[in-house]
């Protein structure tokens, strides 16, 4: 519960810009994963999880 407290602090210019920073982030970890192993395939997971947390907290936002 911690890190959607966090998301709800934050301002829309700091949600962009860790929405962007994260899909990148994801995107290298998935092209890792086909190429070779990584340490912890679940980060995979953590990480979508994380980007729908920040897109759902912008779709609030923009409802309001």
């Amino acid at each position: 519960m911690a890190i959607k407290n966090i998301i709800s602090e934050m301002t829309d210019l700091e949600l962009l810009k860790k929405l962007k920073d994260d899909k990148i982030a994801y995107n290298k970890l998935k092209l890792y994963h086909k190429t070779a192993t990584l340490d912890s395939p679940i980060s995979l997971r953590y990480k979508r999880r994380d980007i729908a947390k920040l897109l759902t907290e912008i779709n609030k936002r923009e409802l309001k």
